[in-house]
């Protein structure tokens, strides 16, 4: 199935979870948000958040600065 990742197609297998996805382009541990289809999924809930076709992610990372 397709997803669209921060603009970005990508093929990913059907249901897989976020953390999946996170895990198969080597982001796990470095994103810090997660939305779907502009909805904030909780960290704790990756695991278990399934992915549809279609699904648009916006995965942030935070840098401090000043």
């Amino acid at each position: 199935m397709t997803v669209i990742v921060n603009g970005n197609e990508k093929q990913i297998e059907d249901g897989a979870t976020l953390l999946a996805l996170l895990q198969q382009l080597s982001l796990e541990g470095k994103v810090m948000a997660a939305a779907v289809n502009m909805e904030i999924v909780k960290q704790d809930q990756w695991d278990q958040y399934k992915l549809v076709d279609g699904d648009k992610l916006e995965l942030l990372d935070f840098v401090g600065g000043g």
